[in-house]
């Protein structure tokens, strides 16, 4: 890498560590900036999943308030996650490379769209809440297990937006609220990433310099994020999201048909 790739990799980086511990969807601007840099989609896959456990974990730890008295909901949903981790992480490494290229664009069009979807999810999930009648749960029970167990497969093969697939599950389904329960999704993706990562440290072969400037500007991102993520207009962060997001697809297509 040039200096100027990896000024640019650590502060898309730091950019994927702040979304993240907000909303999610980080991945969608690593991916591209990893992509530009001249690595294969599948090398900037991995890559980018080892680099960005540091930026989960950081970003947990700046909600560890709201994460005060889940301990049980919180053991019980990494143990599913964590085996739905290292299922797509085998994934990722199974299927052929050109399978990756077709089945990613659109995974990431999936992706932007519910980046552009989150406000009606949101309103959806409090309507439910506010609904006589409606089951809600403490820990969500089977449908919500189902559905996580899924959401991880998909963000140990692919991570973007992967957190809003959690929040909008655990929102319909467990009666607490919103920012503790983006508190269990922020440790749920650290769970995902870490055996993800860990899976891909032996069998895989990252780009090591990739790895660590993502890992740096992630976990300073991921405290960014706790910190400061709130307040920042979401229809800015979302239009930067779809806008990075724009750019991964359009390279991917590219690669696999220019």
């Amino acid at each position: 890498m040039t200096i100027w790739e990896m000024l640019a990799v650590l502060a898309a980086g730091i950019g994927a560590g702040a979304i993240n511990a907000v909303v999610g969807s980080g991945t969608l601007i690593t991916f591209p900036v990893l992509l530009a840099t001249g690595l294969s989609p599948v090398t900037a896959t991995v890559s980018n999943a080892l680099g960005q456990v540091s930026g989960a974990i950081s970003g947990a730890i700046g909600y560890r308030a709201e994460l005060t008295g889940q301990r049980r909901r919180v053991i019980r949903l990494s143990i599913v996650a964590a085996i739905g981790g290292i299922s797509g992480a085998v994934l990722l490494l199974t299927l052929p490379p050109t399978a990756f290229e077709t089945i990613v664009p659109i995974l990431v069009a999936i992706a932007l769209v519910l980046v552009i979807l989150q406000p009606r999810i949101a309103k959806a999930v409090q309507r439910r809440r506010t609904r006589k009648g409606t089951p809600v749960h403490a820990d969500g029970g089977p449908l919500l297990i189902v559905g996580l167990l899924l959401a991880s497969v998909y963000g140990g093969y692919f991570t973007a937006a992967q957190g809003i697939i959690y929040v909008a599950l655990m929102g319909m389904l467990i009666n607490d609220s919103l920012q503790r329960l983006n508190a269990v999704k922020n440790v749920l993706a650290a769970v995902v990433n870490s055996v993800a990562a860990l899976f891909f440290v032996f069998v895989a072969e990252p780009d090591w310099t990739a790895v660590l400037l993502i890992a740096v500007g992630s976990a300073i991102g991921g405290q960014l994020g706790a910190r400061y993520g709130r307040r920042l207009p979401p229809n800015v962060l979302r239009a930067l999201i779809v806008a990075v997001g724009t750019v991964a697809i359009v390279q991917l297509l590219l690669r696999r048909y220019g």
